[in-house]
């Protein structure tokens, strides 16, 4: 098996097009003129439409992919039928009702193929809080208990000043201003964070906005000054089938410490490394941590 250095193209250019193969319907239609639009599965998880009346981006399409792919870190290109390969899945709100048909995805693709020459795999395992919930021989899954995210500002549990170090582990795009950025500020992070948390619990946890006063933490961040910073930009592209053409998905990686109050943001900083931030994140980017 041949994939690029960074899998998350792959990975998710491939699930897409097995999830689809196995679950609709209608696989001649688009998800705009789909009669099942609404009820299906595919639909909901690629093309999220907003409710009717809905109460944030009347303006858009679709919302925000209720998952995230997480590519495995290492940069090597070819695998033999000997090696491994594990990499992450995360499920938001809704979505986690739907586990077996990602998992039945992923294993269709592996008889679909993967890669250059789309070589074939097998699924042999998958995982949650460092159990094993699959058993592959039979094809089912097990028992698992879903993470809670308790977001607020200031987060309560953390408080006072301190240089906070964040690394960004997949190019990350950050736009503000219209523009990807690559000098990144923290109210910057904040706001991109603030916007996608607040989708997220919007289209596919309890349909309510976050009671949050964007304005006010907006403002507190503002405040927080960059200490260092020590970024790269990472060039990749990947080809849209749909689209026909190449996309580029460039992104900044490396760290950026930032001074001041910092404690009150450390809910939203947590989220942000679970759920990842900017823009791609279904691709794996987007991925950082606190050091």
């Amino acid at each position: 098996m041949v994939l690029p250095a960074y899998k998350g193209s792959a990975l998710r250019g491939g699930f897409g097009h097995a999830f689809r193969r196995v679950v609709c319907a209608l696989k001649r239609k688009e998800c705009a003129d789909c009669l099942l639009r609404d009820r299906c599965v595919y639909a909901y998880v690629f093309e999220t439409p907003p409710p009717e009346g809905t109460q944030m981006m009347r303006k858009y399409t679709s919302a925000p992919h209720p998952f995230v792919i997480e590519p495995p870190p290492e940069t090597r290109r070819g695998y033999t039928p000997e090696d491994e390969m594990t990499f992450g899945l995360i499920l938001i709100g809704r979505a986690i009702d739907y586990l077996p048909y990602f998992v039945y995805a992923f294993d269709e693709l592996g008889r679909i193929g993967l890669g250059r020459g789309n070589a074939g795999f097998d699924l042999l395992d998958v995982g949650c809080s460092g159990m094993s919930i699959y058993d592959a021989e039979a094809r089912t899954l097990g028992r698992f208990d879903p993470v809670s995210l308790d977001i607020s500002f200031p987060a309560p549990s953390v408080s006072g000043t301190g240089p906070l170090t964040l690394r960004f582990l997949t190019p990350t795009r950050i736009v503000y201003s219209g523009r990807l950025t690559l000098d990144i500020e923290f109210h910057m992070l904040i706001r991109n964070l603030l916007r996608r948390l607040s989708l997220l619990h919007y289209f596919h946890c309890d349909g309510e906005p976050p009671r949050w006063d964007f304005r006010e933490i907006i403002k507190a961040a503002e405040h927080v000054q960059v200490e260092d910073r020590s970024l790269r930009w990472y060039d990749w592209q990947r080809y849209s089938a749909r689209q026909k053409t190449r996309m580029k998905m460039g992104g900044f990686v490396g760290e950026a410490t930032f001074s001041g109050h910092t404690g009150p943001f450390m809910d939203l900083i947590r989220a942000g490394e679970v759920l990842h931030v900017g823009k791609g994140t279904a691709f794996g980017l987007g991925r950082y941590e606190a050091v």
